[in-house]
């Protein structure tokens, strides 16, 4: 996508050059050349609510199979999640993911991810309007798992479609992950190796695109007698180094007249890997979240103002059979970004109707 906005024919292409700053947060630090980049988003309001990064809350939300097929567990079953994301300007993402069970192929999750950035207006090289076009991306995907003991292991296979005006970049893409989950203790450990893969058609007069490739690895545990749970995630691990300074940054003036560049610290380096977040628990029908992720926040920071930058906020509300999730996570000082999720077990929905 990105040697495609260098064309003339659909530079107008270049507002999404802003929003996808803030769409994005994973892509300036990792050089902003891998495909189908979509897929490192939040997907849902629970784990935008942890800070977006999250490969060890296990529960019964199935929109957590599409952050680690290892979360694929018997509670899902016959539960179907519905997200809305409304991010800056017209970018607006929708997933879903569902849970069967069958006696001959065992549980399966199914995913489906859409993204869409808007209508755009396209010239010629001449500035002549060519009218107007589209731009989105999407993702299907098909998750399995397997327990024994206190071990599960899952795979995640995905075919991604991204399209500009009719052009179009196919890839096919695997997840492997897996969980340990403590036999009496509410302890669990995650590890997950996602978006690996190969980009099966670039663009044309494109050249292919490494994949989002990420190993996670995290934890969520719940201190005993304590309202509390906490999860503490570290993503990208393959690559130590995911610092970007911009080379064009003015830095501070000293006294001398000279000018003093940031430089890379290894405290730096390792706190942009991780992810915090918690949870409130008010009772079985409502929690309150909070996370935090600290590469977004130095990312996406103003010089002046971090506005608040790597923060979200979240609710959880159980009605009857169903849950309402939402979550409102700060991108920048110019807005942030709003989740909605809505899950029930639909099972039981048509049982009841027959």
């Amino acid at each position: 996508m990105n040697r495609l906005l260098r064309r003339p024919a659909v530079h107008g292409l270049f507002a999404i050059g802003l929003t996808l700053l803030a769409a994005r947060p994973a892509a300036a630090q990792l050089g902003g050349q891998r495909a189908f980049s979509f897929l490192e988003l939040a997907p849902s309001a629970k784990i935008a609510a942890l800070g977006g990064v999250n490969v060890s809350a296990r529960d019964a939300d199935p929109s957590m199979l599409l952050a680690n097929p290892a979360l694929l567990n018997a509670d899902m079953d016959g539960r179907l999640a519905l997200t809305y994301i409304d991010y800056l300007a017209d970018i607006k993402q929708s997933t879903a993911a569902y849970v069967f069970n069958t006696q001959r192929l065992g549980r399966i999750g199914v995913g489906l991810t859409y993204l869409s950035y808007g209508k755009f207006e396209q010239y010629d090289a001449a500035g002549n309007s060519l009218g107007t076009f589209e731009v989105n991306e999407y993702a299907l995907q098909g998750s399995d798992a397997y327990t024994s003991g206190n071990i599960t292991v899952g795979g995640t296979l995905k075919l991604g479609v991204s399209g500009i005006a009719g052009n179009h970049s196919v890839g096919a893409l695997a997840d492997v992950g897996g969980i340990f989950k403590h036999p009496t203790q509410e302890f669990t450990v995650g590890l997950a190796v996602k978006n690996a893969g190969f980009q099966l058609r670039p663009y044309a007069g494109a050249e292919r695109e490494p994949m989002p490739l990420n190993v996670e690895l995290g934890t969520t545990f719940k201190p005993e007698h304590m309202p509390l749970r906490f999860s503490i995630t570290a993503h990208h691990l393959q690559q130590l180094d995911i610092v970007y300074l911009d080379p064009n940054a003015r830095g501070q003036q000293l006294d001398d007249g000279t000018e003093k560049k940031p430089k890379k610290t290894l405290g730096d380096k390792i706190a942009r890997h991780f992810v915090v977040g918690g949870e409130l628990i008010l009772g079985k029908n409502l929690n309150l979240r909070v996370g935090y992720n600290h590469l977004q926040r130095r990312e996406l920071r103003l010089d002046n103002t971090s506005g608040g930058a790597g923060l979200s906020f979240g609710v959880m509300v159980r009605i009857s059979q169903f849950q309402f999730d939402y979550t409102h996570a700060s991108i920048q000082a110019a807005g942030g970004a709003n989740y909605f999720t809505v899950a029930r077990n639909i099972d039981t929905l048509f049982k009841k109707s027959d």
